[in-house]
């Protein structure tokens, strides 16, 4: 980065970077080819040219919500018969009190409406944050994982196999470096690339070797490469200025509630209708009507308005046009709770698919362990060494036979320690706290951490054996090479091998490794690989295996290029070399020895395993590890039952899919099987009516989540392709994540059948109590007025709803069956319940209201005692649809400090249009007195009364059908 005479910072580079060599470019840019730039220096830049982002649309603004709140053909009855009183009061000469009121509740309503989605954005766009991608960057020497939204120019990116690239760079050193552009050019295959080379100013981007582009994915290979453009000035950010949009679907669980209030819209209607109609049958003289209309109008104008304006409000009162609002925001506050508990979902439909879920598939490194692998047992030249220590901690005390060893001077034991730490791309690194930390994977991560034990150096070592190539670990190949051209012997000698030479050392499955091997180390020196000696490396493997270690082999070569042998990496390339073949290099090797390590399960996974089975959910391990360790590792965490099965990938490749659906019911765990196993392992659990949520975290493993019910990838080792596929992202790699989301899942479901309930429930007792009035002819007017329902609806529908959508887990939430994903919100056996509330809370409401009426015959005063009742009883109910079962006794008044608050806020509301004078006047009501109060709650414990015996009932039934000895709660 230069400066203008201003001394203003520039960013931009004196010609394309694609047209200049990288150490020019990186010179241009103010940066390090090994250190990066410093944490100041990047800040720095972040403030000069904005966050690595692409612009996208916009939120929708105050004013575009507002218009949405109107944007509703209920809404827009309401507004027209507002119109029509305030024409009416016109004429009448009479005040606008009806009109006004209307209005303002129309406009209250608005304002809540904007504020649950305001609150809804904020926040989806906080989940959106957190789950935002993230970058490996080298600043002051060392690599650090930051939001890819602060990658900055000049910055120096690592670039490892499955990561997709966070902005645009020019490669500064690549190893059989293959990149996915698909996002960038459709084409499917992967592309090349090579630092070294230099194109012209004009190359098209399809022919760009030397380039990277954000939104691409690594495909294959590592390499590190400097960042040149970011945000919109990036390759994607130009073709993303060209097609932006803001997409906004709701999901399932919305559509089919957006459905349940478009046909209760409809009844709705129909019913107002006929309260119209029958209103008119009551009150008018239809004669009149038929023979002269407008001397009808003179004489019962205002009866007709009252009664269209008592059938409008009463739409409006009944259908939760609020609901999609509510939904929203329970969904977007359960997401967050998720989050809390390290399960962070991506898509809102997933909380949905959580609470259905049957079967887990879970990597068990990491997930079901604590990925922290800890090598305990070297095995080289038939010595069987046991090293102490845990985690990444580079400390440990050596063992031989239950003696006392030191690995300074056993020369096998350093080089097989020297080959491990060389043949891993790990850093180890300590933090300012004290513990140790790897960055990379954390299985080389105990290779480095077992070297330091073994006295080694890795900064001597790499300058004694400088890597000048690689073979990339390959889930088919089960293996990793790197080639080191060696300058000294100092620090570590390979036996048979001497400066100038090029040395290929191999790490991976010692079954694999072993195959390719036809010597190993013996007694200081290379000797052929025997049977015995194979027979007793196998054994040792073996015994290793079943000590639940994850085992690996290490083996080397000394290449000779008078064979004709060709190895050079591609930064040799220049010089006439060619890049490394494996099937060239990786044969005839000397076994050095084996290394094994334990990654100890997680401690509270068996717990979370025995959870989910109480739930009616399955837990199934799948890993490459070998069949001995995964067994171990399975019994360990009582995963395994006595009747489980255990398939190995070999057996499953022989399966057909008929057979393998047939059997993977009874298998608890697969070993040895590759990422491209799991579509087959999803496609037949699938077939067997699984809801299948399948864990990963390689590139490989993207199939399998997009296929699966639930995408679960890792936070912390997982690849950004399969966290980007995943529907969740668990941000502690942990199983018990995942069982925790599970639970938090079915909380959420649990609880939108609670307000939806209690919404449909109060609505229709609404209806009913002006259908009933209407149709009795009890009064002149309607119990309740229109502005006296529309309050209602206002204070009863919003508050409470949500507070029920934060009520906490049920008891016995996770012994209940997985959900049927085809159940509707509410089933059939709910539809009673509803009913029965309905009618009660109508009754209690005409109960009292007849009452008032006999006790004044002052029609305000009813209609007062009326609104009272309805609103308490309500609000009193809004306690007893906390649970569908239990008693609220049970649960206890108190527990859900929300609901608390909802129902004593929207009380108060209730207490402000009875005792307000000015407000009296709007809504037509009446002062009432304690002992109007005492009578009011007479009538108004009543629906909550029948609520609690309905359910006393049912639990008894269940008891019974369970065989219970006593109405135990559900």
């Amino acid at each position: 980065m230069t400066t203008t005479p201003g001394g203003e910072p520039e960013t931009a580079l004196s010609g394309s970077p694609h047209s200049l060599p990288w150490q020019d470019v990186v010179a241009e840019l103010a940066s390090d080819a090994e250190r990066g730039l410093d944490a100041a220096e990047a800040q720095r830049r972040l403030e000069l040219v904005g966050p690595n982002v692409l612009r996208e649309e916009p939120p929708p603004g105050l004013a575009t919500m507002v218009v949405r709140q109107f944007n509703d053909f209920l809404i827009w009855l309401l507004l027209a018969a507002a119109v029509v009183a305030a024409i009416v009061s016109y004429y009448t000469h009479e005040n606008y009190f009806d009109s006004i009121a209307i209005v303002a509740i129309v406009v209250l309503i608005a304002v809540m409406g904007v504020v649950q989605e305001y609150r809804a954005e904020n926040a989806l766009r906080a989940l959106k944050q957190m789950s935002a991608p993230e970058a490996v960057v080298v600043r002051s020497g060392h690599q650090v994982r930051v939001h890819a939204r602060e990658v900055v120019p000049g910055d120096l990116v690592v670039i490892e196999t499955g990561n997709y690239i966070p902005a645009d760079l020019r490669l500064v050193s690549a190893v059989n470096l293959r990149m996915d552009e698909s996002p960038l050019t459709g084409e499917s295959r992967s592309v090349r690339k090579e630092a070294e080379a230099v194109v012209e100013a004009h190359t098209p981007r399809t022919d760009r070797r030397n380039m990277v582009y954000g939104g691409t994915v690594t495909s294959f290979g590592r390499g590190r490469g400097v960042c040149v453009a970011t945000g919109m000035d990036t390759a994607i950010g130009q073709i993303a200025d060209l097609i932006q949009s803001y997409d906004r679907e709701d999901t399932p669980l919305q559509q089919r509630l957006h459905q349940l209030g478009k046909t209760l819209g409809t009844i709705t209607l129909v019913i107002c209708g006929l309260v119209f109609g029958i209103g008119l049958l009551r009150s008018t003289d239809l004669h009149l009507l038929l023979g002269d209309p407008y001397v009808y109008f003179e004489v019962y104008g205002k009866e007709v308005i009252q009664l269209f304006m008592v059938a409008v409000s009463l739409a409006i009162a009944a259908v939760p046009e609020g609901l999609p609002a509510v939904v929203t925001i329970s969904l977007a506050i359960g997401m967050q709770r998720m989050a809390r508990r390290h399960a962070l979902v991506r898509r809102l439909p997933a909380v949905e698919t959580l609470g259905s879920a049957t079967t887990i598939c879970s990597d068990k490194t990491g997930t079901l362990t604590q990925n922290e692998m800890t090598v305990v047992q070297a095995e080289t030249e038939g010595q069987a060494l046991a090293v102490t220590g845990q985690g990444y901690k580079p400390t440990g005390e050596w063992t031989l036979d239950g003696r006392s060893f030191d690995p300074a001077k056993d020369d096998s034991l350093r080089a097989l320690a020297a080959a491990s730490t060389l043949a891993s791309n790990a850093v180890l690194e300590a933090e300012d706290d004290g513990r140790w930390r790897v960055v990379g994977d954390p299985t080389e991560g105990a290779l480095v951490t077992f070297a330091v034990k073994a006295r080694i150096d890795r900064q001597a070592l790499d300058r004694d054996l400088p890597r000048i190539g690689e073979i990339p670990f390959d889930s088919t190949r089960k293996r990793m090479t790197t080639l080191h051209r060696v300058v000294s012997g100092e620090h570590v000698s390979f036996p048979g091998v001497s400066e100038g030479d090029v040395l290929a050392l191999v790490k991976g499955a010692p079954d694999i490794v072993l195959e390719l091997c036809s010597h190993h180390v013996g007694h200081g020196d290379v000797e052929p690989l025997a049977p015995d000696v194979r027979a007793r490396v196998e054994h040792a493997n073996e015994d290793m295996a079943r000590r639940a270690l994850r085992v690996l082999a290490m083996a080397y070569r000394v290449i000779d290029h008078a064979d004709g042998d060709a190895p050079i990496a591609p930064e040799l390339a220049s010089t006439g070399g060619t890049a490394p073949d494996a099937q060239v290099i990786e044969r005839d090797l000397t076994l050095l020895g084996l290394v094994g390590m334990i990654d100890p399960p997680r401690p509270e996974v068996p717990a979370a395993i025995e959870t989910a089975r109480h739930a009616g959910i399955r837990t199934i391990m799948i890993t490459g590890d070998h069949r001995d360790t995964a067994v171990a590792i399975a019994r360990e965490l009582e995963l395994l039952s006595p009747e489980g099965e255990v398939v190995t990938g070999v057996e499953l490749g022989a399966m057909d899919d008929d057979e393998l659906s047939s059997r993977v019911s009874s298998v608890d765990v697969f070993a040895r099987v590759s990422p491209e196993h799991k579509v087959r392992i999803v496609e037949a659990l699938k077939s067997r009516g699984s809801i299948v949520a399948m864990t990963g975290d390689g590139v490989n493993d993207a199939p399998a989540l997009k296929r699966a019910h639930i995408g679960v990838a890792m936070g912390i080792t997982g690849t950004d392709v399969s966290r980007e596929t995943a529907d969740m992202v668990l941000t502690d790699d942990n199983y018990a994540s995942i069982v925790s989301a599970v639970e938090e899942g079915r909380v959420i479901y649990d609880n939108i059948r609670k307000f939806v309930f209690y919404l449909l429930s109060c609505n229709i007792g609404e209806i009913l109590i002006i259908f009933v009035a209407m149709l009795l002819a009890l009064a002149p007017q309607p119990p309740l007025l229109p502005i006296q329902l529309l309050w209602l609806n206002l204070v009863t529908d919003g508050l409470p709803a949500l507070a029920l959508g934060m009520e906490p887990a049920e008891e016995g939430i996770m012994d209940r069956p997985p959900r049927d994903p085809g159940q509707a919100v509410l089933s059939r056996g709910v539809w009673p319940l509803i009913g029965v509330q309905a009618v009660v809370d109508a009754l209690a409401t005409l109960a009292a209201f007849v009452w008032a009426l006999e006790q004044s015959n002052d029609l305000q005063y009813a209609q007062t005692v009326a609104f009272a009742t309805l609103c308490t009883a309500e609000l009193l109910r809004a306690y007893t649809s906390r649970s569908e079962l239990r008693s609220v006794f049970q649960i206890g008044l108190l527990s859900n400090r929300w609901m608390v608050v909802a129902s004593l806020s929207s009380f108060a509301l209730i207490l402000v249009v009875i005792y307000v004078p000015f407000l009296r006047d709007i809504f037509k009501t009446v002062e009432l007195g304690l002992a109007d109060w005492a009578q009011i709650a007479l009538f108004a414990a009543l629906p909550a009364t029948a609520a609690e015996i309905t359910k006393w009932v049912l639990r008894r039934r269940r008891a019974r059908k369970e065989g219970l000895p006593h109405a135990l709660p559900a």
